[in-house]
């Protein structure tokens, strides 16, 4: 069976099915490499979740389920899909393990199981498409590991053009775009977080308005190699994104890659730009080594922002966990020196993270008695990626209501199981050094800075939810990166017993 290979069968809606359900699984999942107590946690879970779907049954006559085995990276995700009554998980009492039998409730005691079972657990609801429940399980020694990507410096992968050949890297032209896509797809699988770049039609319109900046490599023979991006994510924002960099694997080692990311800084742009920003992944190190070498140096690590199936093509070591990001940051014109209200117990590491910038700015206590507005509105923005099970909100105003439109918008992520949620600050309003505590009351902790943002230079917070994360999996290359990811794990509430 082959990464993100998937086998899909249909089963009656009955218990008698039970057995035959998790006959099948065992099957793929010892196709996959799970043996022995790894491959009973599987069927047990199965178990367990097939007769959690006969007790919220479809009401429809003769219904059924679906149930998807797809061997990931290091692992199987397994999906149960089903038309059944709207199910919130939330709802059920969590179960508590007590030293008195007697007086042990078994209310909540499938999803216990499933969970000590599985290593990831999400129940979805699909409106008019029914429900699922989706799991994941790693293999403690994978079998299979995903091959090292874009980078000069690792091994020959096989079918890879020795020979040093001519190229040349532009601008994108339009009937190019549907190469970048195909590109992208054989790099990356459907796995990219944003999905502009599976459309040929959306990459044109973009790069017509602006609001990206394509490079792409071409042989002398007119064949695509690669593809390169900068991508402002909002309308008003004066920074752009890194984002989109891919090389077709037998191209890999011709130094397209770099000449690729050159040209993008140094191409004249139409919108004004004070930085680029970029996230390099921690389950491997090579794009973390792309970042320094291009002077985009960090400033944030995002915990768990992206599923541990994320595809690397040609890249060795799979992801056994959700994938965390270094965020790094590079100035495109001189910095600006601001007046910053730092929260009084961060005001260090966030001074360290601008002078890892090369940016000197002000740092204000509010005077005594200042506090926002009695009775202003907040205004606040926020979105969600469902896909990548990770959102963002950006508070652009506060207002008197922030503390409780904060927390609302905060437990609606929640219950859609959105995995990470990152908040954005200003530095520069005198609210943030007031209320940061207070959100991380909430459950948020600290993560980093983004200067020039869409609300200005803003002080990153993160959160959590229910999301089993091992710090030590984390891969990081730079001194600061590493500094700063122990800061994170000593203000983590989730790591506090």
């Amino acid at each position: 069976m082959d990464i993100n290979e998937s086998v899909k069968m249909t089963f009656p809606n009955k218990l008698s099915y039970s057995y035959m359900v998790q006959s099948f699984v065992r099957e793929i999942a010892k196709s996959v490499g799970f043996s022995g107590n790894e491959l009973e946690q599987i069927e047990l879970a199965i178990e367990e979740s097939v007769s959690n779907i006969m007790i919220h049954a479809s009401d429809e006559e003769n219904p059924t389920f679906d149930i998807i085995c797809e061997k990931i990276p290091g692992g199987i995700k397994i999906v149960l899909k089903e038309m059944g009554i709207p199910f919130d998980p939330e709802q059920i009492k969590k179960y508590e393990l007590t030293k008195n039998l007697d007086d042990m409730s078994t209310s909540g005691l499938g999803i216990y199981l499933i969970q000590k079972m599985m290593d990831e657990l999400q129940f979805r609801n699909l409106g008019p498409q029914g429900k699922e429940t989706v799991m994941i399980k790693y293999l403690s020694e994978p079998s299979e590991k995903a091959h090292i990507a874009e980078n000069t410096d690792e091994k020959q992968v096989p079918g890879i053009i020795s020979e040093k050949i001519g190229y040349e890297v532009r601008g994108l032209e339009e009937h190019e775009a549907i190469e970048v896509s195909r590109c992208a797809y054989k790099t990356h699988g459907y796995t990219f977080f944003d999905d502009h770049i599976y459309y040929p039609e959306r990459l044109v319109e973009m790069n017509r308005s602006s609001e990206m900046i394509s490079a792409v490599a071409v042989t002398n023979d007119h064949v695509f190699m690669g593809h390169g991006a900068l991508l402002y994510q909002y309308q008003d924002d004066i920074i752009a994104e890194l984002t989109f960099v891919f090389v077709n694997v037998e191209y890999r080692g011709q130094g397209a890659l770099n000449r690729l990311v050159d040209y993008l800084f140094q191409v004249p742009k139409k919108r004004e730009l004070r930085g680029i920003y970029a996230y390099a992944v921690t389950n491997h190190i090579f794009t973390q080594k792309s970042m320094i070498k291009f002077n985009i140096n960090d400033c944030g690590i995002l915990l768990a922002t992206s599923p541990a199936s994320w595809k690397f093509k040609g890249i060795t070591g799979s992801a056994i966990q959700r994938i965390s990001v270094v965020l790094g940051f590079r100035y495109m014109t001189d910095p600006v020196s601001y007046p910053i209200y730092a929260p009084e117990h961060h005001k260090a590491m966030i001074s360290k993270l601008y002078q890892n910038l090369g940016a000197k700015h002000r740092f204000l206590v509010p005077e005594a008695g200042w506090a926002p507005l009695n009775g202003s509105v907040s205004i606040i923005s926020s979105s969600a990626n469902e896909l990548e099970s990770c959102a963002e909100i950006f508070v652009t105003t506060y207002g008197s209501d922030i503390e409780e439109q904060i927390r609302k918008i905060l437990r609606g992520f929640c219950l859609k199981h959105i995995s990470a949620i990152n908040l954005f600050l200003q530095l520069k309003d005198p609210a943030t050094y007031l209320l940061t505590e207070k959100f991380e009351k909430m459950g948020f902790f600290f993560a980093g800075i983004l200067p020039e943002s869409s609300i200005g230079d803003a002080l990153v917070l993160q959160y959590l939810n229910n999301v089993d994360l091992d710090y030590s999996k984390i891969l990081l290359v730079s001194d600061i990166a590493k500094e700063l990811l122990v800061y994170i794990s000593e203000h983590d509430p989730n790591l506090i017993f």
